[in-house]
C-alpha cells in the first residue's frame, strides 16, 4: 500500500496562507477538527506547518497575543515530506525515526496534497488485523 492509496478519496487539503494570524490558524484548526495545517506562500507553495502544539507552546504558554502574530512566526519550516509513491512501511519508519505524527505529501512540481497522520496509518493497521481475525475465526468456527 502506498500514500496514494491512503489519501485517494480525500477531497479537502487543509492549508492556510502564511499571512494568516495565529488566531486565524487556531480557529481554522478547531473548525476543521485537525491537529495541524499546511502553510502556503503567495504562490501556493508549502513553506511550513502549524500545529495545535505550536499554538499552545509558542503563543499561549508564552502569553503572546495570537491576533498580533502571524502563523509564519510560529510555523515549523523543517518539513518531512513524502510523495504519493512512498509505501505504508516507509511512512511508519519515517514517523518513528523522526518522532512526528504527520507527514506532508507533495505531488508533481512540489504541489501540496495534504498530510498523512499517524491515525491514518493506525486505521489501516486495525482494518488489516480485523480482516485477519475474521479469516481465522471463519476457519476455526466455519458454521458461524
Amino acid at each position: 500500500m502506498k500514500v496514494a492509496d491512503l489519501i485517494g478519496s480525500r477531497k479537502e487539503v487543509y492549508s492556510i496562507p502564511e499571512s494568516s494570524s495565529v488566531l486565524e490558524a487556531a480557529k481554522y484548526l478547531r473548525e476543521k477538527q485537525v491537529r495541524s495545517v499546511g502553510i502556503l506562500d503567495s504562490a501556493g507553495k508549502l513553506v511550513g506547518v502549524v500545529s495545535q502544539s505550536d499554538v499552545s507552546d509558542k503563543v499561549a504558554a508564552e502569553n503572546k497575543c495570537p491576533a498580533w502574530m502571524k502563523a509564519s512566526e510560529i510555523m515549523t519550516t523543517k518539513l518531512l515530506t513524502v510523495t504519493p509513491e512512498v509505501t505504508f512501511d516507509e511512512c511508519l519508519r519515517l514517523m518513528e525515526q523522526n518522532g512526528v505524527y504527520h507527514l506532508l505529501i507533495l505531488g508533481e512540481e512540489k504541489k501540496y496534497l495534504g498530510m498523512l497522520s499517524v491515525s491514518d496509518l493506525l486505521k489501516v493497521m486495525v482494518f488489516d488485523e480485523k480482516a485477519r481475525a475474521d479469516l481465522l475465526e471463519s476457519y476455526v468456527f466455519p458454521n458461524r
